[in-house]
C-alpha cells in the first residue's frame, strides 16, 4: 500500500524558510514522479513542483522559481521541497503526490499524501 507523509509545515515569518519533506512507503520514489501540490483558502489546487524519473527533470510553476527547490533522497525514500524566501501568498495547505504517468498535474496524480500547513506572516 502506497502511503505519502508530509511533514515539515508551519508558521513562518516572510522571508524566511521551510523545508517540507515527503516519506514514502510502500513504492521507491526513484521510480516515479513525485509532485509537490498546494491549495490556499479558497483557492484551487495548484502544481508547485515535480522531479520526474529516470530524468529527475525539475518542473517549477512561475511564481517559485528562484525560491523553491525540490530534491530526492533516494536513500531515504523521500522527496523534499526546500522553500526560501517565503512570501504571504505562499501560505496554504502542501501535498505530496505521486504519478504513475509524467505529467505533473494534479489530475494526473494516483497517490497523495495528507498534507502539511504552510503559513506565512507578512
Amino acid at each position: 500500500q502506497v502511503q505519502l507523509v508530509e511533514t515539515g509545515g508551519g508558521l513562518v515569518q516572510a522571508g524566511g524558510s521551510l523545508r517540507l519533506s515527503c516519506a514514502a512507503s510502500g513504492v521507491i520514489v526513484d521510480y516515479y514522479l513525485i509532485g509537490w501540490f498546494r491549495q490556499a483558502p479558497g483557492k484551487e489546487r495548484e502544481g508547485v513542483s515535480c522531479i520526474s524519473t529516470p530524468s529527475g527533470r525539475k518542473y517549477y510553476t512561475d511564481s517559485v522559481k528562484g525560491r523553491f527547490t525540490i530534491s530526492r533522497d533516494n536513500a531515504k525514500n523521500t522527496v523534499y521541497l526546500r522553500m526560501n524566501s517565503l512570501k504571504a501568498e505562499d501560505t496554504a495547505d502542501y501535498y505530496c503526490a505521486l504519478s504513475y504517468g509524467d505529467s505533473c498535474v494534479s489530475s494526473g496524480m494516483d497517490n497523495w499524501g495528507k498534507g502539511t500547513l504552510v503559513t506565512v506572516s507578512s
